[in-house]
């Protein structure tokens, strides 16, 4: 008998996938567990495994297709059965309940295109629930077909900030110009960008954001390293000693290394720092898991391993998801200083500029010294101004001294 072959969620985050390349053509036999296809989610591209023994007799999303979670994506069943009764009463079906579920009435002012909220897929009892509220829809969680907001998401955010004065975020109409721009175009999103978007802007408006900067001296960690850079066989990279530094000041100060949840702060027990690395469709931040009991040179191979996996888009779930704490290195861009949004499920971000020579005062004298800028981005209904200054504080001591890490 004929049955579906449904998208599933290849990651927590997942909300479509799009087929990259079918592994098996209509009419192919397929085994439970066998790799059917190739699947590009929100972070990685993954190998979708075959849920079902039998023969595959339709593929309905083509090589470059998407479908949302729990959409058919191919038909298996016998070899040789004729599908065509099956396929016309899911369509039937699905158009059916297409109309019952999702009415969509015309808004005379669709034509005029809006910034914020009216870029956002809800309903019109969720738009008109978020309007009375004040609610962003930027920062709600979409839970209907395509991440469209419905009611329960409205209130689920309502309820899970119910203790946050939320401020109404004006609409304003874009300028429209008479002259139409012949050179622009439109790209389409990847599920990637997506996702990115959706997630950071949900970050933002939730985490309320402060920021605390120093400039770090790092001539001393500079020539330590290139000491032992000439000595080993394998070369340290300065975000492997930023890793592993960064980890130190997180024992220090737990109160950095912890978690907003709806009723409760949590303390996260082992230290998994996230780098952030760039690919060509979006970013995507590689997880050194249990950093605070490795070694510098331990946590400089598995990022490198990890890096290269990122860029070469091969990371698991399990490798890029859940970093207790983050690092963005912009430093080989040229970037002095940036400020950086903040990665749950944690609560800080390290965001680390250039390294460059600037002169500085060393009792009373002028000196040429390496200069690194760094912002930590916190969430304040977590981390205290205090407690974000002196973990800054201990983590700029540290690299400036870096004998004090291993102490």
């Amino acid at each position: 008998m004929a049955e579906k072959i449904l998208m599933l969620a290849l990651s927590p985050t997942m909300q479509n996938g799009k087929i990259i390349r079918w592994h098996k053509k209509e009419g192919d036999t397929i085994s439970n567990g066998q790799t059917l296809c190739e699947v590009e989610t929100d972070k990685a591209t993954m190998e979708y495994e075959s849920p079902v023994d039998g023969t595959l007799l339709k593929i309905l999303v083509k090589e470059g297709g998407s479908a949302s979670i729990g959409e058919s994506i191919a038909v298996s069943g016998k070899k040789g059965e004729n599908i065509e009764e099956y396929l016309g009463q899911q369509s039937l079906s699905s158009s059916t309940a297409k109309a019952q579920v999702d009415p969509k009435p015309m808004d005379k002012n669709e034509s005029i295109p809006h910034i914020t909220e009216s870029r956002y897929k809800a309903s019109p009892l969720a738009r008109k629930m978020a309007q009375d509220a004040h609610v962003p829809l930027p920062s709600v969680q979409g839970t209907g077909p395509e991440g469209r907001i419905v009611k329960k998401d409205i209130e689920k955010f309502l309820q899970e900030n119910k203790s946050v004065p939320l401020s109404p975020i004006k609409e304003r109409p874009l300028a429209l110009s008479e002259t139409k721009t012949v050179d622009s175009q439109r790209v389409p999103l990847s599920q990637k960008r997506k996702i990115i978007a959706q997630r950071l802007t949900q970050s933002k408006f939730t985490a309320p954001h402060y920021y605390l900067k120093t400039s770090i001296a790092v001539k001393t960690l500079l020539e330590a390293r290139k000491k032992l850079n000439q000595s080993l066989t394998q070369k340290l990279s300065l975000n492997a000693f930023l890793v592993k530094f960064c980890a130190e000041a997180l024992k220090r100060h737990p109160q950095v290394h912890s978690g907003w949840r709806e009723d409760s702060i949590e303390r996260f027990s082992q230290i998994d720092i996230g780098l952030a690395v760039a690919q060509n469709d979006g970013l995507i931040t590689p997880v050194v898991r249990n950093c605070g009991a490795k070694g510098i040179a331990e946590i400089d191979g598995e990022l490198k391993i990890l890096v290269e996996k990122a860029l070469s888009n091969r990371l698991l779930p399990e490798e890029f998801q859940n970093a207790t704490f983050t690092i963005s290195n912009l430093g080989s861009y040229g970037i002095e200083e940036f400020t950086a949004i903040i990665n749950p499920p944690g609560s800080a971000i390290l965001a680390v500029g250039e390294v460059k020579k600037q002169p500085v005062v060393i009792e009373d004298k002028v000196a040429v010294e390496d200069i690194m800028k760094v912002t930590l981005s916190c969430d304040h209904r977590v981390i205290d101004g205090a407690v974000g200054a002196s973990f800054l504080k201990d983590l700029k001591e540290m690299i400036e001294n870096p004998i004090l890490a291993i102490l």
